[in-house]
């Protein structure tokens, strides 16, 4: 059966102009979303997961462009749009952001109801007492105790976890069809954060949102995505079901990921670190730019860039090594153990 795409990119490459130098931000990616899906975007910190993502919203950053390719949604070209006339149409009432510091996020000087009803009026053309009852409402929806007090209350008035659950309340006051959220839980407790993961779900099978994810903790997407696309240096490397990257991972940094999770530790021994670190993306890469990175690496993965690789229907990676003519050469000993894990019927890790 075929999926219903609800947002499309082909081919996008994304530069910056920093200090006279070009940084090759987006590496020609190409990604369908599929409408009511959860999608989750994974990789270190400056891999390129939220410069994608500001691009299906129009928050690039001044010095950013977009150099070639398409992001299509609803027939039109989000790549191509210039003006803020035309990212009003499509920001909040479309696509909405959380981001991942609602510290930042939120006007210390306004009030929480202020602050939602502004989108209503925006994106729902609510105002007046149908405002304040629509805000009370969605305060309601996100899990905020007696929120008729709380929506004369201020930011500072609120806990770090509270002010997370106003960030997601004003997203959703805009009604949109596609709900980003960047590292939603980054700074919040281990208890709040699984509570936010809840919050975000639930909203999801409510409203029927399609939903991305950005985030660099993959104990955090296990619980939470339908697919996983993991990015390195502007690319994405492997994409697939959430238990086919899981537990049947085939690009060496994936492997190299998913060995980093503390959860997967052993006490008394060092955590797995990843060596090296992420190429410059101000220099043109040659063939895989996780080679200088990688134990496995073949003279082919320094020489040149490899292409995706089909290993089922909706599971495909960019490694050389699935190349029929490359040698056989076995995944960690630690990605052995998480499949043990899912043979034995824990599918968290």
């Amino acid at each position: 059966m075929e999926r219903d795409i609800i947002l499309s990119v082909r081919n996008l490459n994304v530069k910056f102009s920093l200090r006279g130098k070009i940084l090759h931000a987006i590496r020609g990616i190409s990604l369908d979303v599929y409408r009511g899906e959860s999608l989750a975007i994974v990789g270190e910190s400056g891999s390129g997961k939220s410069v994608l993502c500001k691009n299906f919203i129009g928050l690039l950053d001044k010095n950013g462009r977009v150099d070639s390719g398409s992001i299509i949604y609803k027939d039109m070209d989000l790549a191509k749009f210039k003006t803020e006339k035309e990212w009003a149409k499509i920001r909040g009432k479309e696509v909405a952001m959380v981001m991942q510091d609602p510290m930042t996020s939120l006007n210390p000087l306004k009030t929480i109801g202020w602050q939602i009803e502004e989108a209503l009026r925006l994106h729902q053309n609510l105002s007046g007492e149908a405002a304040k009852n629509k805000a009370v409402e969605i305060l309601d929806d996100v899990g905020i105790q007696e929120p008729a007090r709380r929506y004369s209350q201020y930011p500072h008035e609120f806990s770090g976890g509270m002010r997370q659950r106003v960030v997601i309340a004003i997203a959703m006051a805009c009604n949109p069809k596609i709900l980003i959220c960047d590292e939603p839980t980054t700074a919040l407790d281990v208890t709040i954060q699984a509570q936010i993961i809840d919050l975000i779900r639930r909203l999801q099978a409510k409203y029927g949102l399609t939903t991305i994810y950005i985030t660099h903790d993959l104990g955090v997407v296990a619980n939470v995505a339908d697919r996983i696309a993991v990015m390195y240096a502007g690319d994405i490397v492997e994409i697939g079901s959430c238990d086919e990257v899981f537990y049947d991972p085939r690009h060496p940094y994936t492997w190299a990921l998913l060995s980093s999770l503390p959860q997967l530790g052993v006490k008394g021994e060092d955590l797995y670190a990843i060596k090296g670190t992420p190429p410059n993306l101000f220099n043109e890469i040659r063939g895989d730019a996780f080679a200088p990175r990688n134990p496995q690496a073949l003279k082919i993965d320094f020489e040149h860039r490899p292409p995706y690789f089909d290993i089922s229907p909706t599971h495909k990676a960019k490694t050389w090594l699935l190349d029929p003519r490359a040698p056989k050469v076995e995944p960690p000993a630690i990605i052995k153990q998480i499949r043990e894990i899912k043979r034995g019927g824990v599918h968290n890790v």
